[in-house]
Order: C-alpha cells, then structure tokens, then sequence
C-alpha cells in the first residue's frame, strides 16, 4: 500500500482552511495545519471534518476530512517532526509573518533524512515573490554557508500566484468557511525541474512573474479600490459598494490603467486583459460574499506601499506606457481617506495626514521620491487630502 503524501500548510485561517487545505486535501494529501491561535487549532483538532461552502451562481459544498493539527507556538517539536516527513509545506499568514515561519521551516529541513525527496515549499501570499521572501529569511537564519547549503539542497522553493475572495465569515460558523467559487494557483514550474508535485487545482507555468501582477494589479487593485470609493459613498459591503456607478467607474477606469501597464510590459492580449478584468469586476457583484468594506479596505498603509496594488502599477503605466494614470492617483486618494477607528493602519494613517508635510507623507508611505513621474502627482493629492 502506498504511503499517503502528506502537505504541512502553515495559517489554518479562512484561506487555509477553504483555499489551500481544500486543494490540498482534493489531490490527495493528508494536511497538518499549523497555526499559533490555539482557539482555532483546539477546535479544528477535536474535528473529524470542515466544510467548505463554495458560493456564486452554482453553489456547492465539499468536505475536508483526514487533516490534523498542531499548535506551531507550543509544540514545536512536533510540527519540526511533521515537516521533516512531508512531502510539501505551504503558507497563508501574510507576507510579514513569514520570518517567525523560516526558522522552524529550517528545523525541520535539517531533520530530514538525506535520501528524503526534496521538500517542495510554496508561499501562498498576496505577495509578489512571497516563497523567494521566505526562502531568504530561512537562509538569513542559519549560522554559516555550509548550513545553507546543505538544507537548500533538501527543499524546492517555488514563488505562486493565488486567487480567491474569502470574506469575514458569519458568527458561529466554527471551522466551517464560505469562499467564492472561482480560484486560481498558479505555481512556478522552473524550480523543480520537471518534478513538480502532483496538485490537480493548481496550474504550473513557466514565468510566473506576468500571473503574480495581472492577479494583484487587477484582482487586489480592483477589490481595494471598490473598497475605499464605495467607503466614501457609505456602502457597507463590496457587492453594496460596486452597484454605486460612480464606484463602478472608477474601479473600471482604475483596471483599464493597469491593465494597459500590463500589456505594455508583459506583452499580454489587450483583448484577453479586457475580458479577465470584467471577470473580476464580475466576481465583485457577488451577493453570496457579504463582503464588508471596512475588511477589503484593512491596513491601508500597507496597500499604498511602493510595490503593492495602487502605487506599483502607476509606477509602471508610467514606464512602459509614458503617462501618469490619473484614476489610480484617484484611488488612492480615497485610500487616504479611509477612516475607521477600530483599523490601527486608519488610525496612524490619520495622524500623519494631521502632522506631517506631504512631502515626507508621500516618500514614507509610498515610497516614491522627488524626481520620479508619480512624486508631484501624489503630493498633489495628498495635499488635497489634507485640505
């Protein structure tokens, strides 16, 4: 009888649990979740099976059984021992919290067996070059080249590309999570050199690069912008928020610039940017997602940094197609204007729109400095912002 292949995934959240898990656990691995909440670990170990309820025009509902648990804060030992025997290691705690992740990724690399295959590790972030951020702090932690190279040699490091709208779920849902039905994972091939692990839902290309930007310039961009505008507008939910026209628009006209950015510098079909970004506008109407704004619209700083989904595609509409793009600037003005209290990135955000020049607002939040197209663009706005 074959050994069962077993998947250690890391962030037993909502998108672990209803997005990586699930695809996981339909191509056949036994996934041990790890994560540090011991509220939710307690309880999704006390469970023989989850739920995932997968809604839009046609609903359905699968279930996630054989999976495991372990609390990554206190049983340490444990988790080192499951990675030095899995077949795969995954993530979903967010890009910052990758670096507590590599140290006990390390761990359990250096307990593997030397014939072990090589473990393939994939970063499931919204993140460009997440794994690659993950594989550098993994490295930065050992003591010397030798160690390095010795647990590089056991594992694959592959950067991916991933897709699904996973709301704040309902009160009482317990482990049980809703997702929308459409994803994607897109998943590097390059690294493992014609050995990619066997993952039916995910699709493995090889140049990830021009899949990580269309998802986070069009997806990510178009979610935050609906979520900001349709916040200035009073809408609650995201489906609320994009039957406004006037959000509507401008999530378009925000998506038709990078989109334009896009083609420009990846070479993608003009025709086939046009048709993905309507689906994705589409996907925001959904009214299974009750979807709030004040969610979407979280950490606003870190949403206005130099290489997420505002300000990295306005650098580049301003490379590749030669204009400054005026609904992005309009988009993140409504960024700046996100005011809710119980969001500590709102709160600071609001102190500094308070006491600081736009000038050094500007360069601390975004990143752009004097000189560069986008500098006197957005001092501009945020000097309206102000006013």
């Amino acid at each position: 009888m074959t050994e069962r292949m077993k998947a250690v995934h890391f962030g037993a959240g909502n998108i672990g649990r209803g997005f990586v898990g699930l695809l996981l656990h339909e191509a056949g691995y036994e996934v041990v979740f790890a994560d540090v909440n011991a509220e939710l670990i307690d309880a999704l170990a006390a469970a023989d099976s989850y739920d995932v309820h997968l809604v839009g025009e046609e609903s359905e509902t699968k279930t996630v059984t054989g999976f495991r648990a372990i609390n990554s804060a206190t049983d340490e030992e444990a988790l080192v021992a499951e990675i030095a025997t899995a077949d795969i290691v995954t993530t979903a705690v967010g890009p910052r919290i990758l670096r507590f992740v590599a140290p006990v990724i390390a761990k359990g690399l250096a307990a593997r067996a030397d014939d072990a295959p090589r473990l393939a590790v994939m970063a499931c972030e919204n993140a460009i070059g997440a794994t690659d951020l993950l594989a550098a702090e993994l490295m930065d932690g050992l003591p010397d080249d030798e160690t390095r190279e010795a647990l590089g040699a056991k594992a694959v490091f592959a950067d991916t590309a991933v897709d699904r709208i996973v709301p704040a779920q309902a009160p009482g849902s317990g482990v049980d999570v809703t997702v929308e039905t459409f994803y994607e994972w897109v998943v590097d091939r390059s690294p493992f050199a014609g050995h990619e692990p066997v993952i039916p839902g995910a699709h493995f290309v090889d140049s990830l690069a021009p899949y990580i930007e269309r998802k986070l310039f069009t997806v990510n961009t178009g979610h935050a912008t609906v979520a900001y505008t349709g916040f200035l507008q009073g809408a609650k939910t995201i489906s609320e928020a994009i039957a406004i026209p006037l959000v509507r628009e401008a999530a378009e006209d925000a998506l038709r610039e990078t989109s334009a950015a896009l083609v420009a510098k990846h070479g993608l079909d003009e025709d086939e940017m046009a048709a993905y970004r309507a689906k994705i506008l589409d996907r925001f109407t959904n009214p299974h997602l009750v979807d709030e704004v004040t969610r979407v619209g979280r950490e606003p700083l870190r949403k206005l940094g130099r290489n997420d989904r505002f300000i990295g595609p306005a650098i580049d509409h301003v490379a590749y197609v030669g204009s400054v793009p005026q609904a992005l600037l309009a988009a993140v003005g409504a960024a700046l204007r996100f005011d809710v209290p119980e969001d500590t990135q709102s709160v600071e955000l609001r102190h500094l729109l308070e006491e600081a020049a736009p000038e050094d607002i500007v360069t601390e939040i975004t990143g752009v400095v004097p000189g560069e197209a986008l500098y006197e663009p957005l001092v501009a706005v945020v000097r309206e912002v102000q006013g």
